[in-house]
């Protein structure tokens, strides 16, 4: 049995070049049939034309594998396009079927009888790394997304001259209770307030983890120099507060932030600050 014998990349090169109108045409015409109206044709046709040209010059390079250096240039343009189609919401179908479609205009050359073994592995090895970058660029934009989230879902609000309030809704998890608590003592440094309140009235229950967080954001600020009310305790919270066996300790409470905010007021600290409202 004859050993077959590969094409050398050189002659791959010349290849594509030869027939580059033919090959791209049917690639841009494939590509375009699966991404009618998510993208333009001027935009897959100036992709295609980078990525085909890239892929000419690591051959003529003497690249085979995609891992060689040759194609160092062609790695990083499909990461760049596969951050970009992540960014805008492509499917990782939509986007891997930009690149395999590439083998719809290989396959006319073999049936010229040229051997084009070596191209269609890379352009298997190319719609793979296209995949993985994909999804490497789509989960860092969701942990941007869930950390401007968790930004968003936590502000800290100025209510009277010297007092703060954080008003807590959803579940209180550690990333979340970092969030807040970081969030507290910048505000309290910018602002000078001495009388924070935290607000738990929209977390939906308290446990012993929950409540665990707070008293370390409350010991926090009160190394800042300021006094904690946390308010929002409803009867179901005090119930499994209790039964929980749960110590507040000192740590003052009130039932509603209206409450916690006239205590802040009648407290030595409010009355100098601002006084009583009308």
């Amino acid at each position: 049995m004859a050993d077959v014998v590969t094409a050398p990349p050189e002659s791959l090169a010349q290849l594509l070049t030869d027939h580059a109108e033919a090959v791209r045409g049917e690639w841009i015409e494939a590509a375009a049939r699966e991404l009618y109206g998510r993208t333009s044709r001027g935009e897959l046709e100036r992709e295609q034309a980078e990525i085909f040209d890239t892929l000419v010059e690591g051959l003529r390079a003497g690249g085979t594998s995609l891992a060689d250096a040759a194609f160092d240039q062609l790695r990083g343009i499909l990461a760049d396009v596969s951050a970009t189609r992540a960014r805008l919401g492509f499917t990782p179908r939509e986007t891997a079927v930009g690149i395999f479609a590439l083998k719809e205009g290989l396959y006319p050359l073999a049936s010229s009888g040229a051997d084009i073994t070596t191209l269609l592995r890379l352009v298997d090895q190319l719609g793979l790394i296209t995949f993985e970058t994909f999804a490497a660029a789509r989960e860092s934009i969701i942990a941007e997304q869930a950390e401007q989230l968790l930004e968003l879902s936590t502000p800290v609000v100025k209510l009277w001259k010297g007092i703060v309030a954080v008003p807590l809704v959803g579940t209180l998890d550690s990333a979340r209770a970092q969030v807040v608590m970081e969030k507290l003592l910048n505000t309290l440094v910018e602002t000078g307030s001495e009388h924070a309140i935290i607000d738990i009235t929209g977390v939906p229950a308290v446990d012993t983890q929950v409540a665990q967080h707070l008293l370390k954001t409350v010991v926090a600020a009160r190394l800042m120099g300021a006094e904690c009310t946390i308010s929002g305790i409803r009867p179901q919270i005090a119930q499994t507060i209790v039964a929980l066996g749960i110590e507040f300790g000192d740590i003052r409470t009130r039932a509603t932030l209206a409450d916690a905010l006239v205590d802040a007021l009648r407290s030595g600290r409010g009355d100098r600050q601002g006084g009583l409202p009308a």
